[in-house]
């Protein structure tokens, strides 16, 4: 059966749903405002639009063109393209490539998840009510070092993933995300209007729309790059996948823009839910990783009304991190399909199980759990990326892409193939650099010290 062969979306909106809940994970929440702040705020935001429309979007219509042209799982898709393309079926790898890396983010990513969710049941108890700082960080402490209370809420989160890939394309993702997508843009809405009213909203807005061009360095650039690359989603063969499903009257390029501008301007809007709050509290905006799960608590802990706050914040990010993984699941559900007698329920089991026991090895680990970060963010998902530029932009023909992209200007079409082909690999393979740079140790000239922003 192929992964994409007999099904389609119900509609476009639950389409749209899916791909932009697969896009908008937790990088948008965790990632985005730390990174931001330690790269310059204003200007880092100006160099990641940049970077979001010159390469990200280009790859992302590619990934689109591929599924939907294929109609089979990423693995498949790639290799059935390369055929139609009169190219070795040996281009099937990016399939592999791609899709072994979002497996692999998934092992680690619903450990994350999983402290995620117990802090939405800690905020929502109140248990960091009236607690010092010093408390919520230490706070945050006990729970990773508690790895049975982490496996316990890694396993809660896993079989919610499992649970709605198991029902399906339509009846499952479909679905949960036309419910989970609409409620987490109206409680964002909100946060971002209590931010305006009780805290420093123009100060975060100066933060991030006032560009600093003395800030503006090469490690903003590879930050960007990264941050832009992963917060869309590509490379992790889930826009493939998804667009396998798509039928063939649907505008890939509005639809890629649609979502690049969903995820982007979500990205944006996070950081104007957290860092008012920051301002107002007098907090260091580059904070690091401890904004999300220590220093932004203790400002929910001393607020009036923080317990509700901060429940309504944990909240929007465990929908966004669920969003992400039933895609990333459904990548190799759609390959389990494609290549086994599983069946659809069987192969969610079969493979949610396998990533559920290496996501207790990084749950155990934290040694395996930056392996797998690492290995998957530095080198499989910008590697499975470049070879889908290449592939799109220099082995499949040109009359090919125009087929998949027929209802784009001849401007438009211009413009994708050329950032395809010359601004894309270049730029990806600058990530890659960088990400080995980060995982050896090596310093790189343009960088000082290389430092990687991965979903």
């Amino acid at each position: 059966m192929a992964g994409g062969g007999t099904v389609t979306w119900n509609t476009r909106f639950g389409f749209l749903m899916a791909a932009i809940g697969s896009s908008v994970g937790l990088g948008n929440f965790w990632r985005f405002p730390y990174t931001a702040g330690e790269n310059g705020g204003g200007v880092f935001v100006l160099v990641y639009l940049a970077c979001v429309f010159l390469i990200a979007f280009p790859i992302l219509i590619a990934e689109l063109s591929v599924g939907r042209h294929a109609r089979r799982s990423a693995v498949g898709s790639t290799r059935k393209m390369a055929f139609d393309a009169g190219a070795s079926e040996m281009w099937s790898i990016a399939g592999w490539v791609a899709m072994c890396g979002g497996v692999m983010i998934l092992c680690f990513y619903s450990v994350v998840a999983g402290w995620v969710a117990a802090y939405v049941f800690q905020m929502g108890t109140g248990a960091f009510v009236g607690s010092s700082p010093e408390a919520v960080a230490n706070a945050f402490g006990e729970l990773t070092g508690d790895t049975g209370t982490v496996v316990g809420w890694h396993s809660m989160f896993m079989v919610v993933t499992i649970g709605i890939v198991s029902l399906g394309v339509t009846k499952g993702i479909e679905r949960a995300v036309t419910i989970l997508m609409p409620l987490f843009f109206l409680m964002l809405l909100g946060l971002v209007i209590y931010a305006g009213i009780t805290a420093d909203m123009v100060g975060a807005l100066e933060y991030l729309f006032t560009p600093d061009f003395s800030e503006l360095s090469g490690q903003t650039l590879i930050a960007a790059l990264g941050q832009a690359f992963f917060s869309i989603g590509v490379g992790s063969a889930i826009m493939i996948t998804y667009g396998s499903y798509l039928k063939r009257e649907d505008n890939l390029a509005q639809s890629a823009t649609i979502i690049t501008g969903a995820d982007t301007m979500v990205a944006i809007v996070a950081g104007l839910a957290i860092f008012p709050f920051v301002f107002a509290f007098g907090l260091d905006p580059e904070a690091g990783p401890g904004l999300f799960f220590e220093t932004l608590p203790s400002v929910f802990a001393q607020m009036p009304g923080g317990q509700w706050v901060g429940t309504a914040f944990f909240t929007l990010a465990f929908i966004a991190a669920l969003t992400s993984s039933i895609s990333l699941l459904q990548v190799i559900v759609s390959f389990g399909e494609e290549h086994t007698d599983f069946g659809r329920v069987g192969s969610a089991v079969f493979f949610g199980a396998i990533i559920f026991m290496f996501g207790v090895g990084a749950a155990f680990s934290g040694g395996f759990f930056d392996v797998l970060d690492k290995v998957s963010g530095n080198i499989l998902l910008p590697l499975g990326g470049l070879l889908i530029a290449l592939f799109t932009g220099w082995i499949v023909s040109r009359q090919l892409m125009l087929t998949e992209l027929d209802k784009a200007s001849t401007a438009f079409f211009t413009y994708w193939r050329f950032t395809i082909r010359y601004i894309a690999p270049v730029a990806v393979a600058l990530i890659i650099i960088a990400g080995l740079a980060d995982m050896f140790g090596f310093p790189l000239p343009f960088l000082g010290e290389a430092e990687m922003a991965t979903d």
